[in-house]
């Protein structure tokens, strides 16, 4: 970088962390990559929006906006033709789909509809230029909403896969990537970014509404555990990348045990029973998974490694078409005759 570029009326210390970040992780947006940008208009995805435009030149992107209105409050069509006149100005291609009230009825529905309609936009992309091999869709999740997550998934009895920090980058579909490249910075950061830039913000009136689970534990959860313990948010989201770590370290780990067990005559029942109940519990998922799609509960695993362990010679039915059977020896599924 250049000392030019660096004393830019423009270029800030938040444009800096980004720029180092995306050149340490060459994969995270790769230069010339064609990017969609998902904008509510809030101080998070504005602040997203502005700095992956003020970065393009630097790594030869081409950018786009999308905008999804949900139609929860009574300004929400005037904000998106307020946010399109803005990227107009500064010559971004502006999409925009608004719901029906039923899609965004809730938290969860609302999600689904706007990654379902951001991959729709995507691959209007990809059809419409065949020359694009990846479209980036980027989100303006922060370490912030990682510590949210958190606190809502270990509330709800989440997995250890559950309690990881949100992934910054993943594939959601054929040549489509989701990106989230401020997980770097805090919510406290992307507000005194958009204050000092003097960046218009469209913040929805919703996002105050106490029913909604999130707003809650952003309003009100976090901030009395911040007075108890200070800090506590940045240790949340810290300990959300170490649980991420851990869940990789172990899905590796199991998979070695997997293969340590398993040869061409089925799964050794005395090595497999060499192992605790959560090993063994681990093993025999990734072994059905081998042949079934179908998910098979926590509660059913436990009482399949159980019997297992306990019996030398048994079968149990697993679904209409299929059973584990085991002996002294090896365990393997058989297909139940019709």
């Amino acid at each position: 970088m250049s000392d030019k570029k660096l004393t830019q009326k423009n270029w800030s210390s938040w444009h800096h962390q980004l720029h180092k970040e995306i050149l340490t992780k060459k994969i995270l947006i790769p230069k010339g990559s064609n990017i969609l940008i998902s904008v509510s208009g809030g101080k998070d995805s504005m602040a997203l929006l502005t700095l992956i435009n003020d970065l393009k030149k630097l790594h030869n992107w081409s950018i786009s906006v999308w905008h999804g209105d949900h139609q929860w409050h009574k300004k929400s069509s005037l904000y998106a033709l307020e946010l399109k006149s803005y990227c107009e100005d500064k010559s971004i291609s502006f999409y925009l789909d608004q719901a029906n009230k039923e899609n965004t009825s809730s938290e969860e529905k609302a999600r689904d509809w706007r990654y379902k309609k951001l991959c729709e936009r995507a691959k209007t992309l990809l059809n419409k230029n065949q020359q694009i091999d990846n479209v980036y869709l980027l989100t303006g999740h922060t370490s912030s909403d990682n510590a949210e997550t958190f606190i809502l998934n270990l509330s709800r009895g989440s997995n250890f896969a559950g309690l990881s920090n949100i992934e910054g980058k993943r594939l959601l579909e054929n040549q489509i990537f989701l990106i989230r490249p401020i997980l770097i910075f805090s919510r406290e950061d992307t507000r005194q970014f958009c204050d000092d830039m003097k960046i218009p913000v469209w913040e929805d009136p919703t996002n105050s509404d106490l029913k909604l689970k999130r707003n809650l534990v952003r309003k009100k959860i976090i901030p009395t555990l911040e007075v108890i313990y200070p800090g506590c948010s940045a240790r949340i989201n810290n300990f959300s990348q170490k649980m991420s770590k851990y869940n990789k370290e172990r899905n590796d780990l199991s998979e070695l045990a997997y293969l340590y067990c398993k040869d061409a005559k089925g799964i050794n029942r005395n090595l497999l029973n060499s192992m605790c109940i959560e090993a063994r519990c681990t093993i025999l998922n990734k072994f059905l998974k081998e042949i079934s799609t179908k998910q098979c509960s926590s509660k059913n695993l436990t009482k399949l490694a159980t019997s297992i362990y306990e019996k030398n010679k048994g079968q149990i039915n697993l679904h209409e078409f299929l059973k584990i059977v085991w002996n002294k020896n090896y365990i393997n599924f058989e297909k139940v005759k019709m």
